[in-house]
């Protein structure tokens, strides 16, 4: 499609997206041309009619694509258009008028804090490398509820020792800092001693390295995450994003306020935080059972 070099550069520039987001507006635009080249697309934005993403979309709902999933796409298209006019490229916006499928809000899933709890402080990771390394991966997720892209974007300058404090980069490249509870300072810089002493060159300054010294990929992460949490759980999505949901339910579930909460998970606005105060319900009603007189 014409102009879709200039609207990356606009994502990666001006509105300073991640290169993981940018892949990802890449993989939806270049799925919906080809889509449209199948149907004799010409090339030209100007073309395309709100009927062509329509098809898209049922294309998409036949292929098992859920409804959250055709959501993103489409917000994809519709980032691509809203460019396209602001530059002057097109005057109409064919999916200014696209109806989307409703999405089944789910809870997020969480781990008890028994269950966190006997892995913490329960089980024996190991004093080598690899063993230091993944309990600090997991203790430093859960008791600060940041992203998986945010943990293996740190480096070295980013984690404060003494001040107990992790400057984290999230969406968009926006910054937050992040209090450390004193435990967990303590066993990063072990963590750092360690690092060293296996790998006393490094390059970039990457925070978390791997077996070989590299930086630690995503992927990596996701399966540590995975291997550990299957030792105290049986939920079935184990993911490092349901380290920052069990952070979220557990900080909720003791007291914290929901601004404050927002602040740790760097959301943007105060409603994606709030899906959270379903989770406490059970927490309520057992207050509730607990306090009132007719219990």
């Amino acid at each position: 499609m014409d102009h879709k070099e200039s609207f990356l550069q606009y994502l990666r520039v001006e509105k300073r997206y991640s290169p993981l987001t940018v892949r990802s507006y890449i993989s939806d635009l270049d799925q919906f041309e080809n889509h449209l080249i199948s149907d004799g697309f010409s090339g030209n934005p100007c073309d395309i009619t709100t009927s062509d993403i329509r098809s898209w979309i049922v294309y998409l709902a036949e292929q098992g694509y859920s409804a959250k999933s055709v959501h993103r796409k489409i917000s994809s298209l519709r980032m691509y258009f809203r460019f396209l006019r602001k530059c002057g490229y097109s005057a109409v916006d064919p999916s200014s008028k696209v109806v989307l499928p409703k999405i089944r809000k789910k809870l997020p899933v969480f781990v008890a804090e028994g269950a966190m709890d006997k892995l913490l402080d329960g089980y024996e990771f190991g004093n080598d490398f690899p063993g230091i390394r993944n309990s600090v991966i997991i203790e430093l997720l859960y008791t600060t509820g940041m992203r998986r892209a945010e943990l293996t974007g740190l480096r070295d300058a980013d984690v404060d020792i003494q001040g107990a404090t992790v400057k984290v980069t999230g969406k968009r490249n926006k910054q937050r800092i992040i209090p450390l509870l004193k435990p967990v300072a303590i066993r990063l810089e072990e963590y750092i001693k360690k690092r060293d002493e296996c790998f006393p060159v490094r390059q970039d300054g990457w925070f978390f390295i791997g077996n070989k010294g590299n930086k630690l990929y995503d992927k990596y992460v996701y399966n540590i995450v995975r291997k550990y949490l299957a030792m105290v759980t049986t939920i079935e999505k184990k993911s490092p994003h349901i380290l920052r949901h069990s952070f979220a339910t557990h900080m909720l579930n003791r007291g914290a306020d929901l601004n404050s909460i927002k602040e740790f998970l760097g959301h943007a606005s105060l409603s994606a935080t709030q899906i959270y105060t379903h989770n406490s319900f059970e927490q309520l009603r057992k207050i509730y059972k607990q306090a009132h007189p007719r219990a």
